[in-house]
Protein backbone atom coordinates (compact mmCIF):
# COMPACT_ATOMS: atom_id res chain seq x y z
CA UNK A 1 0.00 0.00 0.00
CA UNK A 2 1.50 3.38 -0.90
CA UNK A 3 0.42 6.70 1.28
CA UNK A 4 0.41 9.29 -0.60
CA UNK A 5 1.00 13.07 1.21
CA UNK A 6 -1.26 15.63 0.84
CA UNK A 7 -0.03 18.74 1.31
CA UNK A 8 -1.74 20.56 3.92
CA UNK A 9 -3.22 23.73 3.72
CA UNK A 10 -0.59 25.70 6.07
CA UNK A 11 2.20 24.38 3.45
CA UNK A 12 0.17 25.80 0.76
CA UNK A 13 -0.44 29.13 2.57
CA UNK A 14 3.64 29.54 3.17
CA UNK A 15 4.42 28.56 -0.43
CA UNK A 16 1.72 31.12 -2.08
CA UNK A 17 3.03 33.40 0.62
CA UNK A 18 6.81 32.93 -0.58
CA UNK A 19 5.57 33.24 -4.08
CA UNK A 20 4.06 36.44 -3.62
CA UNK A 21 6.84 38.08 -1.84
CA UNK A 22 9.25 36.86 -4.49
CA UNK A 23 7.04 38.61 -6.90
CA UNK A 24 6.32 41.70 -4.94
CA UNK A 25 10.23 41.95 -4.28
CA UNK A 26 10.38 41.96 -8.06
CA UNK A 27 8.02 44.67 -8.39
CA UNK A 28 9.90 46.87 -5.89
CA UNK A 29 13.45 46.66 -7.66
CA UNK A 30 11.42 47.38 -10.46
CA UNK A 31 9.96 50.23 -9.39
CA UNK A 32 12.94 51.33 -7.32
CA UNK A 33 14.55 51.36 -11.19
CA UNK A 34 11.97 53.35 -12.73
CA UNK A 35 12.35 56.30 -9.62
CA UNK A 36 16.39 55.89 -9.96
CA UNK A 37 15.96 56.11 -13.74
CA UNK A 38 13.84 59.81 -13.24
CA UNK A 39 15.80 60.64 -11.12
CA UNK A 40 18.76 60.49 -12.98
CA UNK A 41 16.85 62.09 -16.16
CA UNK A 42 16.20 64.73 -14.53
CA UNK A 43 19.61 65.49 -13.05
CA UNK A 44 20.52 65.03 -17.34
CA UNK A 45 17.92 67.63 -18.07
CA UNK A 46 18.51 70.08 -15.16
CA UNK A 47 22.68 70.11 -15.83
CA UNK A 48 21.79 70.60 -19.76
CA UNK A 49 19.34 73.34 -18.58
CA UNK A 50 22.27 75.35 -16.53
CA UNK A 51 24.49 74.64 -19.31
CA UNK A 52 22.36 76.81 -21.70
CA UNK A 53 22.10 79.18 -19.46
CA UNK A 54 25.48 80.34 -19.82
CA UNK A 55 25.59 83.43 -22.59
CA UNK A 56 29.04 84.18 -25.30
CA UNK A 57 30.74 80.79 -23.81
CA UNK A 58 32.86 78.58 -25.79
CA UNK A 59 33.11 74.73 -26.18
CA UNK A 60 36.61 74.26 -23.54
CA UNK A 61 35.94 70.40 -22.76
CA UNK A 62 40.00 70.12 -23.83
CA UNK A 63 40.74 72.34 -21.08
CA UNK A 64 39.17 70.65 -18.42
CA UNK A 65 39.83 66.89 -17.18
CA UNK A 66 38.45 64.63 -14.25
CA UNK A 67 40.24 62.62 -11.60
CA UNK A 68 39.53 59.47 -9.73
CA UNK A 69 36.20 59.22 -7.82
CA UNK A 70 36.34 58.81 -4.26
CA UNK A 71 33.24 58.47 -1.44
CA UNK A 72 32.74 61.68 0.76
CA UNK A 73 29.81 60.51 3.04
CA UNK A 74 27.28 58.81 0.44
CA UNK A 75 28.22 60.55 -2.24
CA UNK A 76 30.75 59.87 -4.99
CA UNK A 77 33.19 63.00 -5.92
CA UNK A 78 36.01 63.63 -8.31
CA UNK A 79 38.16 66.36 -8.24
CA UNK A 80 38.09 68.51 -11.37
CA UNK A 81 40.50 70.37 -12.83
CA UNK A 82 40.04 73.36 -15.26
CA UNK A 83 43.37 75.01 -17.37
CA UNK A 84 43.03 78.42 -19.32
CA UNK A 85 45.28 78.75 -22.03
CA UNK A 86 43.98 81.94 -22.85
CA UNK A 87 45.55 85.21 -22.20
CA UNK A 88 42.59 86.54 -19.55
CA UNK A 89 41.12 84.96 -16.60
CA UNK A 90 38.16 82.58 -17.14
CA UNK A 91 35.44 80.98 -15.74
CA UNK A 92 33.90 77.46 -16.14
CA UNK A 93 30.90 75.80 -16.61
CA UNK A 94 31.28 72.08 -16.36
CA UNK A 95 29.05 69.38 -16.78
CA UNK A 96 30.66 65.80 -15.24
CA UNK A 97 28.98 62.44 -15.79
CA UNK A 98 29.60 59.37 -13.58
CA UNK A 99 29.31 56.57 -14.58
CA UNK A 100 29.44 52.38 -13.78
CA UNK A 101 32.41 49.78 -14.69
CA UNK A 102 30.05 49.03 -17.84
CA UNK A 103 29.87 53.15 -19.36
CA UNK A 104 26.53 52.89 -17.90
CA UNK A 105 25.18 56.80 -16.85
CA UNK A 106 24.68 57.36 -13.37
CA UNK A 107 24.48 60.80 -12.21
CA UNK A 108 25.65 64.31 -13.84
CA UNK A 109 26.21 67.48 -11.87
CA UNK A 110 27.40 71.69 -13.04
CA UNK A 111 30.04 72.62 -11.58
CA UNK A 112 31.91 75.99 -11.97
CA UNK A 113 34.99 76.74 -11.11
CA UNK A 114 35.78 80.68 -11.89
CA UNK A 115 38.59 83.44 -12.72
CA UNK A 116 41.19 80.74 -13.49
CA UNK A 117 44.39 82.88 -14.48
CA UNK A 118 45.87 82.62 -17.99
CA UNK A 119 48.15 79.83 -18.35
CA UNK A 120 46.80 78.31 -14.59
CA UNK A 121 44.95 75.77 -13.39
CA UNK A 122 42.00 75.85 -10.85
CA UNK A 123 40.18 72.85 -9.48
CA UNK A 124 36.40 72.33 -8.34
CA UNK A 125 34.98 68.89 -6.68
CA UNK A 126 31.86 67.50 -8.55
CA UNK A 127 29.62 65.67 -5.62
CA UNK A 128 27.13 63.45 -7.30
CA UNK A 129 23.49 64.05 -6.42
CA UNK A 130 22.61 60.73 -4.85
CA UNK A 131 24.37 57.91 -3.63
CA UNK A 132 26.08 55.38 -6.36
CA UNK A 133 26.94 52.26 -5.75
CA UNK A 134 30.23 50.29 -7.60
CA UNK A 135 33.21 51.40 -9.06
CA UNK A 136 32.46 54.83 -10.77
CA UNK A 137 33.95 57.05 -12.85
CA UNK A 138 33.68 60.51 -13.84
CA UNK A 139 33.85 62.20 -17.09
CA UNK A 140 33.58 65.63 -18.80
CA UNK A 141 30.33 65.62 -20.09
CA UNK A 142 30.58 69.40 -21.38
CA UNK A 143 32.74 72.17 -20.39
CA UNK A 144 32.43 75.79 -21.64
CA UNK A 145 34.73 78.79 -21.04
CA UNK A 146 33.11 82.22 -20.30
Amino acid sequence: MRTRLRPTAGVLALAAAAALSLTGCDQAKEAAGDIVSSATAAAASAAQEKLNEVKDGVNATGDVSAGPTSVDGDRTVAEITATNPKDKNADYTVKVDFRDAEGNFLDTVVLNIDGVEPGGSKTGTARSNRALSGDTKAEIGQAVRH
